[in-house]
C-alpha cells in the first residue's frame, strides 16, 4: 500500500479506495464534518495524508447524513479504527454567532450551504458509528474534541458538561494537531494491541474504571465539582492551563462519576523536518473532483504558506494554548520555497502568495532558549500585558525568507495577512523588518488586533497596555512617510469581554473620536471552550488569582457596548446614545467636537427602520459570521 500520490485525492468510495490503494477494506476510516479538501490548511488531509505515507489505506467520509447509520456504511467496518473529527472549526461556533443566531453560511460546505454537519458532531458521528459496528475502536481528534477533553463550560448550553470523550463514548482522544499521535496509533494497532491497552501515547486520553495502572499524575477537580463550584472551576481549568508543555506537563486525571479521564501530557512539537514533511505531502491542494459546487474555505489559503505554528502571545481569549501549544515550530525556508514554486504552477495563480504565516505570523523561533530544554514557564507568561524580559525578539530569519520568497521566479507579491504582533513588533531595536513589512508586503492595510484600550480590560485580555498601541501607529505613519507610501491600519476591537463595563466602552469610543480611528470590524465576546477568557465568563472569577470579574452578559448592555465601538455608523446610533445615558455620559450627546452622536430628533426612527427620505439605516455585516480572526 501506497500513498495514491499528488495527482489522486484520497478516497471517498470503494471504487477509489481499490484503485488508490488496491484494497477494498481500509484500514483506517475518517469521518469529517468538512467537506474533503486536500490541501494542508485542512485537519483531514494532513492526518490522512500521513497515514497514507506510512503505508496505511484511508478512506474519507466527509460529511454524512447523520440522520442514520446509513452514511457511515461507505467503507464498511476498517481494518483497524474510525477517525472522527468535527472539521477545522468546532461545530457549535460553525453554527452560531456570539449572540447564539444560526450562521447563514458555512464557508466549509460546497456552495457555503449550512445544514451538513450536525451540533456537537464529533458526539453524534461516534453514537451512528456505533450503532452500525458495535464496538470497532473510535478516536476522537480536531478542534471540538482538543478543546473539550476536560468538563468544560459550554455557552450554548450555559452549562458545565463533561468530556466529550464520555458524552461521545469514543475509546480514545488525541488532542492537539496530531501527527505524533495518529502515527502512534496507527502503528501500535497494526501491531496487534487492542484499543483499550494504548494508554501510554502522549497528546491523548482514555477513561477507565481504576487508578490501579495509572502512574505519576495529579488528580484534579471532578465534573460534579467543577459543574457544582465555580472556585473548584476555576482551579481545575489552571491546572490544565499550566500542564500544556510537552516537557514539563503532567499527567492529569479528572473523576466522571465512577469513572476516571486521564490526560496524558501534551505531545512533543514536531521538529522542523517533521512539520516540513508534513507540509510537503503530495496534497493535490483541490477539493475532491466529486464536489460539483464551490467550497469557500479554499480562498482564504489556496496560494498561503503555513510557516509555523504554535504561539506565545498570551491572549487570554485564544484557545492555542490548549491545541498548539506555546512552543514555536518553523518550517525550514527551503522547504517553504518548495512549496511556493508549486503555487506559481498552480493554474489560477496570479503571482500572488496571500500569506507567509501561522497563528501569529512574525514568531519564527521559541520566545526563549529555555523553553527548548526546561519548557514553558508555569507561572509567567511571554508576552501579554506585561512582558517577559528574557523574550528574544529578532525577526532577521522571517525578513530572509520573506526576500527571498518575494524573489522566486512567478512571483510578484508577497503578503502577510494573519495575525501580526504589534508589540513583539515594537520590542525589536531593529527597524528593518518593519519597514520590510511596510514596503513589500502590506497590501494597503495592516490588520492589528490591539483589542481594547483601557488598562483593566487589557490585563485581563493578556494584550499590551493601551500606550504601545498608540506608539506602533506613530512609528507606522513615520516608516510609511519615509518610504513615500500611504498605507492605513485596520484595528480589531472585542466588546463584552470580561472586565469590560460601560464605562470601559465609553473609554474606547472617546480614544476612537480623538485619534480618528473608525473600526469596519468589532467582535464580541464569544465564549469559547478551553480558553482563559470564557473560564473567567463562566465563574466571574479571573482564575490565576481568584479576584471577581465583572462580565457584561446582560443581551441590552452587550448591545451597547457594541454599539459605542462603531457610534459613527447610522445604525448604532440609537443604541449608543442609550449607552451614554445609561452612563452617565450626557456631555458626549451632541455637536461639540468631542460628541459622539447627536441628540434625538422627533422624526428620528429605531436602527433598522426607515428614516429621513424613506432610506433605511441597514445593519453593517456581522464579521462574527466569519468567525473569530486569528
Amino acid at each position: 500500500m501506497t500513498d495514491p500520490g499528488q495527482n489522486t485525492a484520497l478516497p471517498m468510495n470503494k471504487k477509489e479506495l481499490l484503485g488508490a490503494f488496491k484494497t477494498d477494506t481500509p484500514d483506517f476510516v475518517i469521518v469529517t464534518g468538512d467537506a474533503y479538501v486536500d490541501h494542508p490548511s485542512f485537519g483531514t488531509a494532513i492526518i490522512g495524508r500521513v497515514l497514507a505515507s506510512r503505508g496505511y489505506s484511508v478512506g474519507i467520509i466527509s460529511q454524512p447524513d447523520w440522520h442514520s447509520k446509513d452514511g457511515f456504511t461507505v467503507f464498511g467496518r476498517p481494518r483497524y479504527a474510525f477517525l472522527v473529527n468535527s472539521g477545522n472549526m468546532d461545530s457549535m461556533v460553525n453554527h452560531y454567532t456570539s449572540s447564539k443566531k444560526r450562521r447563514s453560511a458555512d464557508s466549509y460546505t460546497p456552495g457555503g450551504r449550512t445544514g451538513a454537519r450536525p451540533d456537537r458532531a464529533v458526539t453524534v458521528y461516534v453514537n451512528r458509528i456505533r450503532e452500525a459496528y458495535g464496538s470497532v475502536p473510535v478516536v476522537i481528534g480536531g478542534i471540538e474534541a482538543s478543546l473539550r477533553r476536560f468538563a468544560h463550560y459550554d455557552y450554548w448550553d450555559n452549562k458545565v458538561r463533561r468530556s466529550v470523550l464520555v458524552d461521545s463514548g469514543a475509546d480514545l482522544l488525541s488532542y492537539g494537531m496530531g501527527e505524533h499521535q495518529t502515527a502512534e496509533i496507527a502503528d501500535a494497532l497494526a501491531s496487534g494491541l487492542d484499543i483499550h491497552d494504548i494508554t501510554y501515547i502522549p497528546g491523548t486520553c482514555y477513561m477507565t474504571a481504576s487508578l490501579e495502572n495509572v502512574y505519576d499524575y495529579d488528580e484534579i477537580e471532578s465534573f460534579e465539582a467543577v459543574a457544582s463550584d465555580k472556585k473548584a472551576y476555576c482551579r481545575a481549568f489552571m491546572r490544565q492551563y499550566e500542564e500544556q508543555d510537552a516537557l514539563t506537563g503532567r499527567r492529569l486525571v479528572q473523576r466522571h462519576g465512577n469513572r476516571y479521564l486521564v490526560v496524558n501530557p501534551p505531545s512533543p512539537p514536531l521538529t522542523t523536518r517533521e512539520l516540513d514533511d508534513v507540509y510537503e505531502l503530495p496534497y493535490t491542494r483541490k477539493p475532491h473532483p466529486s464536489y460539483k459546487e464551490h467550497i469557500p474555505a479554499i480562498d482564504e489559503v489556496e496560494f498561503s504558506l503555513v510557516s509555523t505554528r504554535g504561539c506565545f502571545g498570551a491572549c487570554s481569549f485564544c484557545a492555542l494554548t490548549f491545541h498548539q501549544g506555546r512552543v514555536i515550530q518553523a518550517r525550514s525556508h527551503e522547504s517553504l520555497i518548495r512549496e511556493a514554486r508549486i503555487l506559481t504552477k498552480l493554474p489560477n495563480f496570479k503571482g500572488y502568495i496571500h500569506d507567509v504565516g501561522g497563528p501569529t505570523a512574525n514568531f519564527r523561533h521559541p520566545a526563549c532558549k529555555k523553553q527548548l530544554t526546561k519548557g514553558v514557564c508555569k507561572k509567567r507568561q511571554c508576552l501579554g500585558y506585561e512582558h517577559c524580559r528574557n523574550v528574544e525578539v529578532d525577526h532577521r530569519d522571517f525578513t530572509a525568507l520573506l526576500k527571498k520568497l518575494r524573489e522566486l521566479p512567478g512571483v510578484k507579491k508577497v503578503f502577510v495577512r494573519s495575525g501580526i504582533r504589534y508589540d513583539y513588533l515594537m520590542f525589536d531595536k531593529d527597524d528593518t523588518f518593519m519597514r520590510e513589512l511596510i514596503k513589500h508586503h502590506v497590501s494597503g492595510q495592516l490588520k492589528v488586533a490591539p483589542e481594547h484600550i483601557s488598562d483593566g480590560v487589557l490585563r485581563l485580555m493578556g494584550k499590551p497596555a493601551g500606550g504601545l498601541y498608540d506608539r506602533f501607529c506613530l512609528k507606522y505613519a513615520r516608516i510609511n512617510k519615509q518610504l513615500g507610501m500611504e498605507q492605513y491600519i485596520v484595528p480589531y476591537f472585542m466588546s463584552s469581554h470580561p472586565g469590560s463595563t460601560l464605562d470601559s466602552a465609553v473609554e474606547l469610543a472617546e480614544y476612537l473620536k480623538k485619534t480618528g480611528q473608525r473600526p469596519e470590524q468589532v467582535q464580541d465576546f464569544y465564549p469559547t471552550p478551553g480558553t482563559l477568557s470564557t473560564c473567567m465568563f463562566y465563574t466571574g472569577l479571573d482564575p490565576r488569582d481568584m479576584t471577581l470579574v465583572y462580565v457584561p452578559k446582560d443581551p441590552a448592555e452587550k448591545a451597547m457596548q457594541r454599539a459605542l465601538m462603531q457610534y459613527f455608523m447610522p445604525y448604532y446610533r440609537n443604541t449608543a446614545r442609550k449607552a451614554l445615558q445609561k452612563a452617565g455620559r450626557e456631555d458626549l450627546i451632541g455637536f461639540g467636537k468631542d460628541a459622539l452622536v447627536p441628540p434625538e430628533r422627533p422624526s428620528e426612527k429605531p436602527a433598522g427602520k426607515s428614516t429621513k427620505g424613506g432610506k433605511t439605516a441597514q445593519k453593517p455585516k456581522d464579521p462574527s459570521k466569519k468567525g473569530r480572526r486569528k
